[in-house]
């Protein structure tokens, strides 16, 4: 196959979805890489590394995009300025796209009917299931990793207080408050950083087993009071949970954000728009300079009041939104990702092309639009299609 892979275009995103190592291994199981020039520069992979692999660099992504079978991307596509055209309108009928699509977030709907009806086969990196021969493609869970970790430093950043307990000679400074809602993988790591940092940490999440989790990292817990036959879903997944018991979660956090310093989101249904857990007079209720840092928001976000993309302040509380959160650990993050989508790749191709299984509960859980029409039930339920 010929894989292309353009510079990412989402404003500082320094990620790429190849490096110069993974590039060397598609080459090596006969594929023709081409990338486009400046594509690593942000995550510290010159083009002279790239070459040195085996592959071809282009100037013209319009070039690259026309060329290419499969399109190897971070982000979902947006609008190139630079070319001035949409990314999905540089692309073909029957071309592949293996990157983050989020397909149930609302902001994403246009998008990915213009990839169905422009016949591209788009395949979503966070459908991979966490199943154990899907681990090593699970870019979801590493990405996570680098939220949690970035997530937690950059409220440290913004956080008008000391995070550890200061002790000088005018005396004491109490430690920061830190609530993280939803403990899985970016969750756990947000707690565990804010620990390392010196904050008193608390956590909620509606399975118990997450709890758990948390709770053997030294997190608070506080309950949501939600049974695990209602909170738990196939395998071990939250379940969305609406009306009373919804309202429940909610009023339980209403009762201690007030207190937190920083409120870290994470909680998310596999699939589905994210639960709004945080609603506007929450944010109302914290002192002025603390902070929320919004990991949810690709898929639409946990906190009502979250603009996508940016980070604000409302009510005397930053809010992060941004949605590249791991784009500010560039080189790591970057390793982490091209390696997922190197062995979902290899996953994916059979005899040098892709071959998409309908009976495999990998290719199933990716597939989001087949070349003619939208296919992934959670962008079908969130679109009321």
């Amino acid at each position: 196959m010929l894989i292309g892979v353009p510079k990412e275009i989402m404003h500082d995103e320094n990620r790429v979805a190849a490096t110069p190592e993974t590039v060397k291994q598609f080459c090596a199981d006969g594929h023709t890489v081409l990338v486009e020039r400046g594509a690593g520069e942000g995550a510290f992979f010159p083009d002279a590394q790239y070459e040195a692999a085996g592959a071809e660099i282009v100037e013209d992504v319009r070039e690259l995009y026309d060329r290419a079978d499969l399109i190897l991307k971070v982000k979902e596509p947006l609008f190139n300025e630079k070319v001035g055209a949409h990314e999905i309108d540089l692309m073909h009928r029957g071309q592949y796209l293996i990157t983050f699509i989020h397909p149930a977030s609302p902001v994403n709907h246009e998008m990915v009917r213009k990839m169905a009806a422009n016949g591209v086969i788009g395949l979503t990196l966070d459908g991979v299931p966490r199943i154990s021969r899907a681990q090593n493609m699970d870019a979801l869970t590493s990405m996570s990793t680098c939220a949690g970790y970035r997530g937690i430093v950059m409220a440290a950043e913004r956080l008008a207080k000391f995070i550890p307990n200061i002790f000088c000679a005018v005396g004491s400074i109490k430690p920061a408050n830190v609530l993280v809602i939803g403990t899985g993988v970016a969750g756990l790591q947000a707690i565990a950083t804010a620990k390392r940092l010196g904050a008193i940490t608390y956590a909620a999440d509606i399975r118990s087993a997450a709890r758990e989790q948390a709770q053997s990292l030294g997190a608070k817990i506080v309950d949501l009071g939600i049974p695990d036959e209602i909170s738990v879903a196939e395998g071990g997944y939250a379940r969305a949970v609406t009306g009373e018991w919804l309202e429940k979660e909610r009023e339980a956090l209403r009762a201690v954000i007030g207190k937190m310093d920083i409120v870290f989101l994470s909680a998310l249904v596999p699939g589905k728009l994210a639960p709004v857990m945080v609603t506007e007079d929450m944010v109302r209720s914290m002192a002025p300079g603390s902070v929320i840092v919004d990991i949810a928001i690709d898929q639409g976000g946990n906190c009502e009041i979250t603009t996508p993309g940016i980070t604000d302040v409302k009510y005397g509380v930053t809010i992060e939104g941004i949605k590249n959160i791991p784009g500010y650990l560039p080189t790591s993050s970057t390793w982490m990702f091209a390696k997922n989508v190197y062995n979902l790749t290899r996953h994916l191709v059979k005899d040098g092309r892709i071959a998409l299984n309908p009976d495999d509960p990998i290719d199933a859980s990716i597939l989001v639009t087949d070349g003619e029409k939208i296919v992934h039930k959670g962008a079908l339920e969130a679109m009321g299609l």
